[in-house]
């Protein structure tokens, strides 16, 4: 089995998870459907299904364009919201489709961060994060939904600035996004090790938030994660009177 990674919208994934022997393939969060069959047809595969995590647009907007092209694909999903589905799941149930596999949302565990709260609570992510994912073998591999790891990695080094893995992790992010690279995946083990969602009993994380209880510690986390922003960049003269004149976005 391989895991190919595709970049897409502004900082989505999708994936290919491909059973190389037979070269039957499911796609997971396919929301730009005509560049996923390209890569399908390029490479001789066969889309036998495909896995949604969540119903929002960028990830389960290429849904319906697909079973229009593949009328006999299923689609997986826990949420009737969810576009094109045909095949509704349950938390934690194991399917079996080419591959061997176990539901679980999306948008949930990023590279050095969690999710946004939008349709939730911190008491259901911190059971998600510490009960579900954080219950995984260390070797998990940890392939989330969007490229935001050097956002959370600048916050993960204010929360704990000692922390010298956090920091490490940093100046790789950095040098992936400078090759046009993605940082995914991570595991569950070098998470552990610098996602401050995953350390709320740590003392450095802890008086951060000035907050021991782990749900409440998570809250707060989450709360200045929402409004931190990262330094902007150094802009030579002339990219400043563009910005000034509305020519460039910051």
């Amino acid at each position: 089995m391989k895991v190919k990674v595709i970049s897409i919208l502004e900082d989505n994934y999708m994936y290919l998870v491909i059973e190389e022997r037979g070269k039957q393939a499911v796609a997971v969060d396919p929301a730009v459907p005509h560049r996923l069959l390209e890569i399908v047809r390029r490479e001789g595969l066969s889309l036998v299904a495909v896995l949604t995590t969540h119903h929002h647009w960028d990830h389960a907007r290429g849904n319906e364009p697909l079973r229009k092209e593949l009328p006999a694909l299923k689609v997986y999903g826990g949420d009737d919201r969810i576009e094109g589905l045909t095949d509704k799941v349950t938390h934690n149930q194991k399917l079996k489709v080419t591959l061997r596999l176990r539901h679980f949302n999306g948008d949930t565990m990023f590279i050095g961060g969690c999710g946004r709260f939008f349709e939730g609570s911190a008491n259901q992510m911190h059971h998600n994060l510490t009960q579900v994912l954080g219950t995984l073998p260390p070797e998990t591999k940890v392939f989330c939904g969007h490229e935001c790891t050097i956002k959370n990695m600048k916050f993960a080094v204010l929360v704990e600035p000692e922390n010298i893995k956090a920091k490490e992790m940093l100046s790789w992010a950095r040098a992936r996004d400078d090759d046009d690279k993605p940082t995914v995946p991570s595991t569950l083990k070098d998470e552990f090790d610098y996602n401050p969602y995953l350390r709320l009993s740590e003392e450095a994380v802890q008086k951060f938030t000035k907050k021991e209880d782990p749900v409440e510690v998570l809250e707060v986390l989450r709360k200045e994660m929402d409004k931190f922003k990262k330094p902007k960049e150094r802009l030579p003269p002339h990219a400043m009177l563009a910005l000034e004149w509305g020519l460039l976005r910051p």
